[in-house]
């Protein structure tokens, strides 16, 4: 199923030089149901995984612990190390350097990531980098912050959003940002969801990501604490950014994924939407290493699609799931 680019803010064409970034093209190969890998064949193993579509060439970044490196594919299936993308010493924060987001804005590539739960943007002229943060500061003033992600809307406007803890835990908010990205317009902290439906065991919503289809905003959250196995997608709604949201009732709309290539997945979440090649949507997400394993967590891939009606939604497919391996 196609989507027309202005169908994804965050790949608007009114804010000039964004550039769609993809996910992948599902298996068309796989008709005798056998694994796609074999055993000996390594994951990639990236939490809090995202990926670019720059050219002809895929990037995928993820979570580190003193940076963060980049994997390049040709096919989405494949990938090949391509070394460290940012390094601590380019950046505020010696540690912790979570769910990084590439976007390619003109000539220039801007990295919003995690860095010890401050929220931080450093800029390269390359998607291999090296990524530098020019003021080695956070972009919110005196608050823990995580999981940030780029949202530009159909008029061009730009959004954050991203995770604030307190002693209730983790809750997805909304900022606008100034016109150069780099800044944000003021320090309102508007918040969107929170914990608040019986499959979120623990108070945590987190690893949003925001799309834009038809009139209608779909945000992609993260349920449960990270090392549990009923880590799940939820799917929340609304007529703008700044909301309100409303989370489906059917929630989570991924959940222990039953796949024919790797078994039940557990821990899936932190995802991210793309437009592969083909202008197809897709969708990046990490899993536990195995049942009963939460680590080194890997990536995944699967396709995403629209259903039509009174109440449109949003539906990830179990079937056309692929893992990244690494290329020998």
């Amino acid at each position: 199923m196609n989507f027309p680019l202005k169908a994804l803010t965050n790949l608007s064409l009114a804010l000039a030089g964004i550039i769609v970034f993809g996910s992948c093209k599902a298996d068309e190969d796989n008709t005798q149901g056998k694994p796609d890998f074999t055993p000996v064949e390594q994951g990639i193993e990236f939490a809090d995984p995202f990926i670019l579509l720059d050219g002809d060439t895929y990037y995928a970044y993820g979570t580190g612990d003193t940076g963060i490196d980049v994997y390049t594919s040709d096919d989405l299936k494949y990938w090949k190390h391509a070394g460290r993308a940012l390094n601590n010493f380019d950046s505020y924060g010696d540690h912790w350097f979570w769910a990084p987001e590439i976007y390619r804005v003109g000539d220039r590539y801007l990295m919003y990531y995690t860095a010890e739960e401050h929220t931080c943007v450093a800029e390269a002229t390359s998607p291999l980098g090296p990524f530098i943060q020019k003021e080695k500061q956070p972009l919110f003033d005196k608050i823990r912050t995580i999981d940030n992600s780029l949202f530009i809307d159909t008029d061009g406007t730009p959004y954050m959003f991203y995770d604030i803890f307190d002693d209730k835990g983790g809750h997805v908010h909304v900022v606008e940002l100034n016109t150069d990205l780099l800044s944000v317009k003021d320090q309102n902290h508007t918040p969107c969801i929170a914990q608040s439906q019986k499959w979120e065991k623990e108070s945590v919503n987190e690893g949003s990501f925001v799309v834009k289809h038809g009139d209608t905003y779909y945000m992609t959250y993260s349920g449960n604490g990270y090392t549990n196995p009923e880590y799940g997608l939820g799917v929340a709604t609304a007529k703008s950014p700044a909301g309100p949201w409303v989370k489906y009732e059917n929630n989570p709309i991924f959940q222990f994924p039953e796949t024919k290539s790797y078994g039940r997945l557990e821990g899936v979440g932190h995802s991210a939407m793309f437009i592969d090649k083909n202008g197809d949507m897709r969708i990046v997400f990490h899993a536990h290493k195995s049942p009963g394993v939460v680590h080194p967590r890997e990536m995944y891939i699967s396709t995403v699609e629209f259903t039509e009606g009174n109440e449109p939604q949003m539906v990830i497919s179990q079937d056309n799931i692929i893992k990244a391996a690494l290329k020998k």
